[in-house]
């Protein structure tokens, strides 16, 4: 027997969301055959599915027939489930199990999972989508480009649709939306798909306050967090990377015991790492285009930075580098972080060097 979901989060929803969300239940039935999936993140296969924790991770499908099931694994994950060109529903630590979406023709149609949330803590598991009785599935969805976001919190849409800046840990998940965030928005405007390799906290050599964690340099080539398994995957030849990494380097002040005797001996390391970081990205492909921006908090001295490591990049022969300055966000979300109106508005900045460079699209 179906037992309906009561896990619309209508306190973020517009009033039109509401009136038309995809109607999610659980179920307890027997599967089909499990559809051909298109990734965008990286994810481990396993047995239960995949598991995932870099944020942004989606999942598409394409079927013919009225009803598809998902089975959402174990982990705590805000969820935001598509249908077709329906408005996304909204589950929020949906319990693991098997659910039902049912369509409202018996026709072609297309579904795409999205995870919202950040899982910085533990892995999550999205077991993947199955045929239910009359359906089958197609070829799954496939796109000709690829963006890869890399960053930390700005980049992630830490507490972006937040409408206050003061927010308890709790508040700051809950209302933390990558896909509303400026690599979805910037990802749809070009057809492409992309990879949100970001981790709230992190930066280039010195994280949030001293924090000790990986910086985002040193947990990039894993999988997932615990960097038990290096990422591989040939297919991902992304033509753009966009990297924001700075704002934790430099908001806050050196501490006794940290590496850096002074601000200037923690500009040059963070020069010299991300000038080294970019490299190694572009070692497979040195053609690829890279955009470095950043925002003008701390009297610009982030931006100053970021300035600095592009022109030794140039200097020192890599073409195709930009550096893109992003001024006159709000800065409005869960702790003084972009809300989704900054989203858009650095992702109108973004578009301003990459409307300039179609031939980026090229495969030479």
């Amino acid at each position: 027997m179906r037992t309906a979901l009561g896990l619309l989060a209508a306190a973020l929803l517009s009033t039109s969301a509401i009136a038309t969300p995809v109607v999610v239940t659980q179920v307890s039935s027997k599967v089909g055959a499990m559809l051909p999936t298109h990734i965008g993140g990286r994810v481990e296969r396993t047995a239960d599915g995949y598991r995932r924790q870099w944020p942004g991770t989606y999942f598409e499908a394409n079927f013919r027939g009225r009803g598809v099931l998902l089975r959402i694994g174990e982990g705590d994950v805000a969820l935001r489930i598509s249908l077709d060109a329906s408005v996304p529903t909204s589950l929020f630590k949906p319990k693991p199990g098997l659910y039902r979406i049912d369509a409202a023709s018996n026709g072609r149609h297309s579904i795409r999972v999205e995870i919202a949330s950040e899982s910085q803590a533990a892995s999550t598991v999205f077991g993947g989508f199955y045929a239910a009785p009359g359906t089958r599935g197609l070829a799954a969805p496939a796109r000709a480009r690829q963006i890869e976001f890399i960053g930390d919190s700005h980049t992630v849409g830490y507490g972006n649709l937040s409408t206050k800046r003061d927010c308890t840990q709790e508040e700051v998940w809950a209302t933390t939306d990558t896909s509303k965030a400026t690599p979805a928005l910037t990802a749809q405007r070009y057809g492409a798909d992309y990879q949100v390799n970001a981790i709230s906290g992190r930066g280039i050599v010195r994280n949030y306050n001293g924090m000790a964690a990986d910086t985002l340099p040193a947990a990039y080539p894993f999988t997932l967090f615990d960097k038990a398994t290096r990422y591989v995957d040939p297919a991902w030849r992304p033509r753009l990377f966009v990297i924001a990494l700075g704002t934790n380097d430099f908001t806050t002040a050196l501490h006794p015991g940290e590496p850096w005797k002074t601000r200037e001996a923690l500009h040059a390391d963070y020069e010299q790492r991300y000038v080294d970081f970019v490299k190694r990205l572009r070692a497979r492909d040195p053609d690829a285009h890279v955009v470095l921006w950043a925002t003008d908090m701390v009297n610009g001295e982030i931006a100053a930075e970021v300035g600095k490591v592009a022109a030794r990049l140039n200097a020192e022969g890599q073409r195709n580098v930009a550096f893109v300055p992003v001024t006159g966000l709000a800065l409005t979300g869960c702790n003084s972080h972009p809300s989704t109106a900054d989203d858009a508005r650095i992702a109108t900045a973004l578009s301003g060097y990459i409307d300039a460079h179609p031939e980026m699209w090229v495969r030479r």
